[in-house]
């Protein structure tokens, strides 16, 4: 059953991709995809909810729209506008150019979405986009070396490594590479280039350093070249720390197969995964003392 739905009733409705092409035979093939469903189960509301459900959608998609225009607007103009190109400009001017920055990104994303056949391409694009940088934002509580520049260039290559593998490889005449293997590259590529930059850009002042590391008390030798004061938690545990991080990760992804497998009627893998999921969550509240955590 490939279909994803967003209810119970559309599994019984639509089990397939070929009951949704059976119940829509004039809809083009070419569209007849998983995230057709959920509009697909519409065709059974009443007029009334019908219409309210549709001016729900209407409202979440605005809701969604306006809060990343003004978040995107906002690290745009305040974290860099503001910060290094004009910082002595009058309110008047970065509003003026908050909207300007507001249209510009209207006019990007609008641009991006005729490229994009599917949800599934966009969710391909910020899947590689955060695997790539996943690393660096797990390394900068524990390696004191990184500074926003790693950041910067993590997140500016993971994206240009995305956007190349959904429309710039296939198009150079490559024969297309499975998800999996673009993860892998991508992250690899963008490991390098972090790390890269990282080496090449001077470090953070020691007195931000020593600030964040009085304020967060972060674990393991990583900061020991960073600070002038030192005063770890004797009852705190590097290895404990990531022992919780990887039983963490199994009960959220143990009970979200778990629950899938249950909707599927698929009874042994779900009782295994849910399983597993409470023995993680046993063994990581176990743990939790150990890294500072009563």
């Amino acid at each position: 059953m490939s279909c994803i739905t967003p209810c119970g009733p559309g599994l019984i409705i639509y089990p397939d991709l070929a009951s949704i092409a059976a119940r829509f035979p004039h809809i083009d093939k070419a569209i007849v995809r998983n995230d057709l469903a959920y509009s697909a189960m519409l065709v059974y509301l009443p007029h009334g909810l019908f219409g309210l459900m549709i001016a729900s959608l209407a409202a979440a998609y605005m809701s969604t729209i306006s809060t990343h225009l003004n978040w995107g607007a906002s690290y745009a103009v305040e974290d860099c506008y503001r910060r290094f190109v004009a910082p002595d400009k009058d309110e008047r001017h970065y509003v003026m150019i908050g909207r300007l920055v507001t249209v510009g990104l209207i006019v990007l994303a609008s641009a991006l979405s005729l490229w994009l056949h599917n949800s599934y391409q966009a969710f391909q694009i910020l899947l590689q986009i955060g695997a790539g940088t996943g690393l660096i934002f797990l390394l900068r509580w524990f390696w004191w070396r990184i500074n926003a520049w790693s950041e910067i260039a993590g997140m500016a290559i993971s994206f240009v490594i995305a956007v190349y593998f959904q429309f710039v490889h296939t198009a150079l005449g490559f024969k297309p590479l499975a998800p999996t293997v673009q993860l892998v590259i991508g992250i690899a590529i963008t490991t390098v280039g972090w790390l890269a930059v990282t080496f090449l850009t001077p470090p953070t002042d020691r007195a931000t350093l020593q600030a964040f590391y009085d304020r967060i008390r972060p674990m393991g030798p990583g900061w020991k070249a960073a600070v002038t004061t030192r005063s770890p938690n004797p009852g705190e545990s590097v290895s404990a720390a990531f022992l919780c991080w990887f039983l963490g990760v199994a009960v959220i992804y143990a009970a979200l197969f778990g629950t899938g497998y249950l909707l599927y009627g698929n009874t042994l893998p779900a009782i295994v995964c849910l399983v597993v999921a409470g023995l993680a969550a046993w063994g990581l509240f176990r743990t939790l003392p150990r890294v500072g955590f009563e």
